[in-house]
């Protein structure tokens, strides 16, 4: 009777995090970051304002969780099963840019998020670009950096610029109705040539 009582309250745990991490998404989408408050957040999500503090540590703890769910970067990991490292990574780099550019296209929840930290003093952006840094920089110093070695800076140098580029054009690609350089980054077509252009890359920085 125990076991169960506990695994019920650990239902309504997971299903309480998720109608605030909801409620803080409806409101980013309706009333922007100024309009995430405990007490609307707690309205939106229909609980106890109090369950926030519990299972989150406070709003901005909520928020971050949230934006961390969203972001790419911060949720990548080596599954790769020891290929990253023979490789130099050269296989993961290419997977991984591939589906940066998938996933930003289809989340414009992550495209707000993107375009906030870019326009937005606050906190919270600040900790997402920091964690993306931390994680990037461990997959640097585990896997490209012993490969690369004296060459390891220009590799970064080379990867800042095509993640930068897959954020810009998948923005633009949502936003505007326009071409860039001639291609329809709407069309299969158009994102084909791209995911073409980044493998050809990747292929060309490690021969």
């Amino acid at each position: 009777m125990e076991q169960k009582a506990a695994v019920k309250s650990l239902r309504n745990k997971e299903e309480s995090k998720q109608k605030f991490l909801a409620a803080v998404e409806k409101i980013l989408h309706t009333k922007g970051f100024s309009g995430l408050k405990v007490n609307d957040i707690a309205r939106t999500a229909g609980l106890d304002k109090k369950l926030m503090y519990n299972y989150f540590g406070g709003k901005d703890e909520l928020i971050d969780e949230y934006i961390r769910s969203q972001d790419f970067w911060s949720n990548v990991k080596d599954e790769s099963g020891g290929t990253a490292v023979n490789d130099g990574g050269q296989t993961f780099a290419k997977a991984m840019l591939l589906s940066q550019f998938d996933y930003v296209f289809k989340n414009k929840d992550l495209q707000k998020i993107l375009l906030w930290g870019l326009i937005e003093n606050r906190k919270s952006l600040k900790k997402l670009a920091n964690d993306r840094e931390e994680n990037g920089e461990l997959l640097f110093k585990s896997i490209t950096d012993p490969f690369f070695k004296e060459n390891a800076k220009r590799y970064r140098a080379i990867i800042a610029l095509l993640i930068s580029g897959i954020y810009y054009l998948d923005i633009y690609a949502t936003t505007n109705d326009c071409t860039f350089c001639g291609l329809d980054l709407k069309s299969a077509d158009g994102r084909s040539a791209i995911e073409d252009a980044l493998s050809f890359l990747i292929d060309k920085t490690y021969e």
